[in-house]
């Protein structure tokens, strides 16, 4: 715990606060916060007097106006009070980040966290969590609910088309509840401010300001991006962070960044002391090591969160003069930027390409010049290519007006939604557009409700026609209801009641509801019932349990686009050496998609369960096949990376395997653990944690309350990996995986593969053909089912430092006879976190 953790929780803990006035609160606060330093700004100080009087608070300041030091001060005020505080924020990360904060600040004993993935301390006087989870909490208990305070940052989510509901259901719902609203990017928030005021029975203070305590300049660049960079870095104005609006524009910029020379010699070596023994694989990670050395980082989410945070860290020491990345920085990068270089004011948003909002562009712009940083923050919107050039043009023709006459100017391509001058200073001074309500309703909602005490008509009646859509949608929303409420009832999920009961319902559940229900992987329980379908004797079992649980998780869409995309090329190569026309094969590949394991039984199954549990309705089963994939290719993660073209995407990709794991350790009955699941489940856990141990780490931890004292170490550039090696089952699976993956290439007699793996052991092409010609003499085939690539036929002799194994072939005749030999260095496996083997034979044993 930190000085200022141990001053914060003895001022709570050393007298009675329960007779304390707002005053003594409030002086109490401040003279905490100027004895670590820290001086309130006007706003703050508005903002902290109001919440202490009992006033919810909507604070609309800019970035870096402290608004974390506000909610610190409430959380305080509520403790003080005996109250209850709950903290949200739009993404796990966030939620996790701030729990680890709070936990510093007032003691992990006070503080827990609720992400629907993880749960700690769920009882603590503090709860830091997604906006969800306090949404479904609100309708589970409504006014009851033992909430004092809740603190809702990046409030501007209310207005998202997807989510905006969990952040308007807690304020319709929790009554008795005091509010503190944040974010930079509000508008008039006149509307809310009387709605809440309304609900709450509390005065409701709008503290704004539109003065940054680190002021802002604008400019709008018509020189070429690598000139406007070269100059910033000449007058000192770095870090800077280049804003693109495609992970791959971020990537290829940085590259082009390398022709400038960012960093000195003597920051060069700074860079390489701090990075240390930093593992980077292959792929991007050898890229990124290249441009870090060089004083330039990469940040978007398609990255492994290792390297994301690397890059954190670096720029965080001030060792990054150049970072290149997409807008997702608007959601809590926690870097100091002291200027911002927008590539662009248009984007695409899925469906067209616009002109950043208002709101967009202020909440990118505001990340420039950090308090405790900078004195002065820097804007820069570079203008279109087009544009540039013209200038380029005109300033070549000079002051003579003949010349300037027959410049040809360049237009701005076809389609392309472009910006001027104009633009960019229309959208400075643009206030934020207004929130709109984008409330929903769900089955999952109206079970909630009716699981609280009381009366769930009346409580159902208010949330629909007392929220902040405008009538006509609400009639929309009580039919939904009215039709989601019948769906239940038929499939006797819930029943009414001839008379009220002791709480005063009317209506009741006939299921018990989990205590996370619709967060915590909603078709988990579906996962269950179809597992008890499959055959546990068949040689699939392991595989078909895993394609039962993706088919519950969330589509990973980058990943099954490549896998379409592949599939439909291997299907035109096919169709064409058929002989197929054109036209009917452009008919056939719409029917190539993404492999789908186990999708008729599955759907099958699902359709009937969903006439139990209708609710599930909102929820699309998936069929996909991405561990089952990898696992059936016999690849590591970096192959599998490259075999698909995901180098760019390859956070999402371990994203994706990491809740694939989780899923299979929390989502596999016992019955159902085989060995072969065992060992799948295994494998996969320790792929991710060599990959990256982040994601795991952080989740064992955050399920594991008894280490939350390791949290310190999250400082560190490189954390230490546990060697590979040491966990023996797991590595036993790598290692078989490398040599069958040698095995299903050599029952393809695709050799070229084969040489471009084991090319640096003496094995090209040529060699493996030729020790393959003895086998194929003998026989026509080598098999690649289940039974090939069981434990009878892989043989492991430990010795000093390395392994000597075999993987014997399956032939026709069941002779088992030949196989291919390796050796594995244990210690370079370690190094590599893969399996390091070398072939050192492929004959008849």
């Amino acid at each position: 715990m930190t000085t200022s953790a141990q001053s914060l929780s003895s001022l709570l803990d050393r007298r009675d606060w329960s007779g304390a006035d707002a005053d003594a609160v409030y002086d109490a606060f401040t003279d905490w916060a100027a004895g670590t330093g820290l001086q309130l700004y006007p706003a703050q100080s508005e903002a902290l007097i109001e919440i202490v009087s009992g006033s919810n608070v909507i604070l609309a300041t800019p970035t870096g106006s402290g608004k974390s030091l506000v909610a610190t001060g409430a959380h305080f005020a509520a403790l003080a009070g005996g109250r209850r505080s709950f903290y949200t924020a739009p993404i796990k990360a966030l939620v996790s980040e701030k729990f680890f904060a709070l936990c510093d600040v007032f003691g992990s004993s006070r503080v827990g966290m609720m992400t629907g993935d993880a749960s700690v301390n769920a009882q603590a006087e503090i709860i830091c969590c997604t906006a969800e989870v306090l949404a479904n909490l609100a309708l589970r208990q409504g006014r009851t609910a033992d909430i004092g305070l809740v603190i809702m940052d990046e409030f501007h989510y209310y207005g998202d088309t997807d989510r905006g509901w969990a952040w308007q259901v807690p304020l319709l719902e929790l009554g008795r509840a005091q509010f503190l609203l944040m974010s930079a990017t509000l508008g008039d928030m006149t509307f809310l401010s009387e709605d809440l005021s309304r609900r709450t029975g509390r005065p409701t203070a709008v503290v704004s300001s539109v003065e940054r305590p680190v002021p802002l300049f604008h400019y709008y660049a018509t020189t070429p991006l690598h000139e406007t960079i070269s100059e910033l870095l000449h007058s000192r104005q770095s870090p800077i962070y280049i804003v693109h609006f495609t992970q791959a524009s971020a990537l290829e910029q940085a590259q082009a960044l390398m022709s400038i020379n960012v960093c000195t010699r003597e920051e060069k070596d700074a860079i390489a002391e701090a990075i240390g023994n930093f593992r980077f694989s292959s792929g991007f990670g050898k890229t990124l090591s290249r441009l870090v050395r060089h004083g330039i980082g990469v940040h978007h989410a398609g990255m492994l969160p290792k390297y994301r945070r690397l890059v954190e860290q670096l720029a965080q020491a001030g060792l990054l003069k150049i970072i290149c990345g997409t807008d997702t920085l608007g959601v809590g990068i926690n870097v100091p930027i002291r200027t911002v270089v927008l590539t662009s004011l248009s984007k695409y948003d899925g469906q067209r390409t616009r002109h950043l909002q208002a709101r967009e562009f202020h909440q990118i712009a505001g990340r420039a010049g950090r308090a405790g940083y900078d004195t002065a923050g820097t804007v820069v919107v570079q203008a279109p290519e087009h544009e540039v050039e013209n200038v380029r043009l005109l300033a070549k023709a000079g002051d003579d007006e003949k010349k300037r006459r027959k410049v040809q100017r360049k237009k701005a391509p076809e389609g392309f939604v472009s910006w001027t001058k104009s633009t960019h200073d229309r959208l400075i001074a643009a206030d934020p557009e207004p929130l709109t309500s984008h409330f929903a309703v769900s089955h999952s909602m109206l079970l909630n409700v009716v699981a609280r005490p009381g009366n769930a008509f009346a409580a159902m009646r208010s949330l629909l026609t007392d929220n902040h859509e405008p009538a006509s949608r609400q009639r929309r929303h009580v039919r939904s209801a009215i039709q989601a409420y019948r769906s239940l009832l038929t499939a006797g999920v819930v029943e009414r009641l001839d008379e009220p009961d002791a709480t005063g319902r009317t209506v009741r559940l006939t299921v018990d509801l989990p205590p996370h229900f619709a967060l915590n992987q909603p078709l988990s329980t579906f996962a269950l019932a179809a597992i008890e379908l499959l055959d546990e004797n068949s040689e699939t079992f392991a595989l078909d349990v895993v394609s039962v649980i993706e088919s519950t998780l969330e589509d990973p869409r980058q990943i099954l686009s490549a896998q379409q995309f592949k599939a439909r090329g291997e299907a035109v190569a096919q169709l064409k050496a058929e002989g197929i026309e054109y036209d009917e094969r452009m008919e056939l590949l719409d029917e190539v998609t993404h492999p789908k394991p186990l999708a008729d039984l599955l759907d099958a199954a699902y359709a009937m369960y969903c006439k139990g549990h209708p609710w599930l309705i909102e929820h699309q089963l998936s069929p996909k096949s991405v561990v089952r994939d990898m696992w059936e290719r016999a690849m590591t993660f970096g192959e599998y990376v490259s075999f698909y073209g995901l180098t760019r995407s390859e956070g999402s990709v371990l994203r994706y395997l990491s809740d694939a794991y989780r899923a299979l350790r929390a989502g596999v009955p016992q019955a159902a653990r085989t060995e072969g699941v065992e060992d799948l489940t295994e494998w996969l856990g320790e792929v991710v944690h060599q990959v990256d141990s982040s994601l795991l780490d952080e989740w064992a931890q955050l399920t594991s309350p008894e280490d939350l004292g390791a949290a310190g170490g999250r400082s560190e550039v490189a954390p230490p990996t546990r060697p590979l090696t040491a966990n023996t089952r797991a590595f036993t699976v790598l290692v078989r995986n490398a040599l069958f993956r040698r095995v299903e290439l050599a029952a393809r007699r695709r050799y070229a593969d084969l040489g471009r793996l084991d090319a640096a052991d003496d094995w090209d092409a040529a060699a493996w053909q030729e020790a393959l010609e003895g086998y194929y003499a003998e026989y026509d085939s080598i098999g690649i089912g289940g039974d090939a690539r069981g434990p009878s036929l892989f043989h492991v002799t430990v010795e000093a430092g390395r392994w000597l194994v075999r993987q014997v072939f399956d032939d026709p005749d069941d002779d088992h006879d030949w196989g291919i030999s390796a050796t594995v260095d244990l210690a370079a496996s370690d190094e590599a976190g893969e399996a390091v083997l070398a072939v050192t034979g492929v004959d008849r044993w």
